[in-house]
């Protein structure tokens, strides 16, 4: 069992409606048919919302998105439409609204990775490939990889693991032709991003992205942004601590894991003995203290100041 340890009740806004609460963003839809997604300051980890909240990370993760999509706009189009806040909506709410273009999601995790850690480790591990692809012989954990590959992931409800698939099974569930689509953009947006972080001295090791098509959009890209020419939207969050793994260049050392601008603070602290917690009971985990909020929240807005070169001070200036 895993999921939120007590799932919060959504905020009733005039002119909302209130359509999904997910591990980190709730998501409404207003009287135009746009999408409102609002970043809240939740954390997850191994499977569970946790019951402490870490200040800013919404926020963060909205401005550093907004950022992402602004480097990417020339490479592929994106849901955003605007950051406004709604009329009778919490003051909380700015700075972690994101008013989006709503979308035909894509049931795929587009997964790209340069780095060979996480689930594509443990797979290489037990069969040298990852998702049906073969890599070489020798790599360990942080190993940069031949080149990026694409490794698909079905998206699983909260609670439940993604799971890694194999680009034949993308084919059969979307199509040979969004099948190409997909693992083409995925890569060409994952190496811009490479790029820009590695100019910043750091790692981008992998990330993943939801892509759709427009309502009335047709398969040929008709009604889509000219910036791409395939007919797909970049939607959701993009290139964030939460989505992706960013390390500093200067530590990388393959063999073992790496540094890391995330939340591992927070699994660190929820499996070793200091919790108290057993992770394969089903009890859910404690509150964090508050070393381990302030060191989380620090680690987010170093990743934010590290990549877009401003300090972290919110209201942004």
């Amino acid at each position: 069992m895993s999921g939120f340890v007590e799932k919060p009740d959504p905020v009733q806004v005039p002119g909302l409606l209130h359509l999904h609460t997910g591990k980190v963003r709730d998501l409404y839809r207003n009287e135009a048919g746009d999408l409102v997604m609002v970043a809240s300051d939740r954390i997850s980890a191994y499977d569970w919302v946790l019951p402490t909240e870490i200040p800013d990370k919404g926020r963060i993760l909205t401005q550093l998105s907004l950022w992402w999509f602004e480097q990417l706009a020339d490479l592929v189009p994106n849901h955003v439409i605007g950051t406004e806040v709604p009329a009778g909506a919490p003051a909380d709410w700015a700075g972690r609204t994101m008013v989006c273009r709503s979308l035909r999601m894509i049931p795929v995790e587009c997964v790209a990775r340069g780095y060979l850690t996480g689930s594509g480790l443990a797979e290489y591990e037990q069969t040298r490939t990852v998702c049906g692809l073969a890599l070489p012989e020798g790599l360990t954990d942080g190993s940069e990889l031949p080149g990026p590959i694409f490794t698909p992931a079905t998206k699983a409800a909260v609670g439940d693991h993604d799971e890694n698939v194999s680009y034949e099974e993308v084919a059969r569930e979307v199509g040979a032709e969004t099948a190409a689509q997909l693992r083409q953009l995925t890569l060409a947006v994952y190496q811009r991003a490479r790029d820009v972080a590695s100019d910043r001295g750091i790692i981008l090791a992998d990330t993943k992205f939801e892509f759709g098509h427009g309502e009335g959009d047709g398969e040929d890209g008709i009604g889509v942004s000219a910036a791409s020419d395939v007919g797909l939207v970049l939607g959701d969050e993009v290139l964030t601590p939460d989505s992706s793994r960013f390390w500093p260049a200067d530590q990388w050392e393959p063999g073992k894991a790496q540094p890391s601008y995330d939340k591992q603070f927070v699994r660190d602290w929820l499996s070793g003995p200091e919790s108290g917690w057993d992770r394969s009971s089903e009890q859910p985990p404690p509150p964090l203290p508050e070393k381990v909020v302030e060191a989380t929240r620090a680690k987010y807005a170093e990743a934010y100041r590290m990549l877009t070169g401003l300090d972290w001070d919110w209201p942004l200036r």
